[in-house]
């Protein structure tokens, strides 16, 4: 399901989305889809970049702006309807690797740029399984060491929202390694950032 539209990017991996809104004249998406932590696809002409939902912005005009509003104007027609409906919800994506039709996910900095108008969508479970398994069927996360390094103050709730999304589908091996990673995150999230 299309979530977003790419417009923007401060990064090779770190890119700007604004939610699909009435405008867009397509089926709106539900909060739940562009929540923080949540799985995305950007598919192109040869698979995927896979990312995940790491920040939000919502950007209202109104409430920084002093100045007589152009809604009372009747005679702009169509155009006061996009000076005036300025609303937005933006949505931080950072890339953590691609997916291809056929094979595992590969999990490094994705060599292409993603355009400005790229759809985005929510990913399907058995697409997020497939991009974490590697060929031998263990959950591979190795993107977790940028995802920890461009998130900023999110880091690590984002990686733990992230190991939440993954644990029910997993082995048994494979949830006792989220967890010893979860314990990590949690220690440098309450020891690690202690000043003393």
């Amino acid at each position: 399901m299309k979530i977003a539209k790419i417009v923007s990017s401060t990064s090779h991996i770190a890119y700007i989305a604004r939610v699909i809104d009435s405008r867009d004249g397509d089926t709106l998406p539900n909060p739940d889809d562009h929540g923080f932590g949540r799985f995305v696809t950007l598919p192109d002409d040869i698979g995927s970049t896979i990312g995940v939902i790491c920040d939000s912005r919502l950007v209202n005009p109104e409430y920084q702006n002093f100045a007589p509003r152009t809604a009372s104007m009747p005679a702009m027609g169509e155009l006061r309807r996009d000076v005036v409906d300025e609303k937005k919800s933006l949505i931080g994506i950072l890339l953590l690797g691609t997916l291809k039709a056929d094979g595992p996910g590969r999990q490094e900095i994705p060599p292409r740029l993603i355009q400005p108008g790229q759809f985005v969508h929510s990913m399907e479970q058995t697409d997020i399984r497939r991009f974490h398994l590697d060929g031998s069927n263990s959950l591979q996360l190795n993107y977790l060491p940028n995802v920890l390094a461009n998130a900023g103050a999110l880091a690590v709730p984002l990686a733990r929202a992230m190991i939440a999304a993954l644990e029910p589908d997993c082995s048994q091996p494979d949830r006792r390694r989220l967890a010893v990673i979860s314990n990590a995150l949690n220690w440098r999230h309450t020891i690690g950032g202690l000043r003393v």
